[in-house]
């Protein structure tokens, strides 16, 4: 049984968290889409009242609207990282694209409503822009590393990144957290990095 078919016999009104409560509209908003969620939805998903949710957000905008904040603080908090601001371009390129896998598996939920906002509103908007603003400072990365003869320059770089980012995105739809922990996420953020500048590289 899904969390949106709970009925809202739980007493959760005295220990629900903005956290916890944000987890659960995730998981609707992800079930039923964003446009499909009512208050109604997340009320019964949770097991707590609308007014007990209304104490904590203004609406489900706000609550979209926190989601996919932490999944792009995450990916760019990436850029901020020592390891993609030293070195040659391809060395940072390959961290970057190394650590979005990473953060995406770690952030699978939100990352995942992040790739399905489809601009209907003014924070799915706000959402589109800024993964524009990503791809954009990775293509300039890719650039960068083609100016300095480290990767192919017969490969259009706008093509080249979201050929990259398409194949990272994909994750979402397969990808699910498995009892080997890290060890197996790491597995596939380096299968990724080795899949991709192998045809990369010059």
């Amino acid at each position: 049984m899904t969390m949106a078919q709970r009925g809202t016999s739980d007493p959760k009104r005295d220990t629900y968290t903005p956290e916890t409560l944000l987890a659960v509209a995730v998981e609707v908003f992800i079930e039923r889409g964003y446009d499909g969620t009512s208050m109604e939805h997340l009320s019964r998903a949770a097991g707590i009242s609308k007014s007990s949710i209304y104490h904590h957000v203004r609406g489900k905008e706000e609550l979209l609207e926190r989601a996919v904040g932490r999944a792009l603080d995450g990916l760019f908090g990436i850029l901020e990282e020592p390891r993609a601001l030293q070195g040659r371009a391809v060395e940072r390129l390959e961290y970057v694209v190394h650590r979005t896998a990473d953060v995406l598996m770690a952030e699978l939920p939100y990352v995942t409503l992040l790739l399905r906002v489809r601009g209907n509103t003014h924070t799915e908007r706000w959402a589109l822009e800024r993964r524009r603003e990503f791809d954009q400072r990775m293509a300039e990365l890719l650039d960068a590393a083609v100016a300095d003869g480290d990767l192919r320059a017969d490969v259009d770089i706008r093509l080249a990144t979201r050929l990259l980012f398409g194949m990272i995105n994909s994750i979402v739809e397969w990808y699910r957290p498995p009892s080997g922990g890290p060890a197996v996420s790491d597995q596939v953020s380096d299968t990724v990095v080795r899949l991709a500048f192998d045809g990369l590289r010059t």
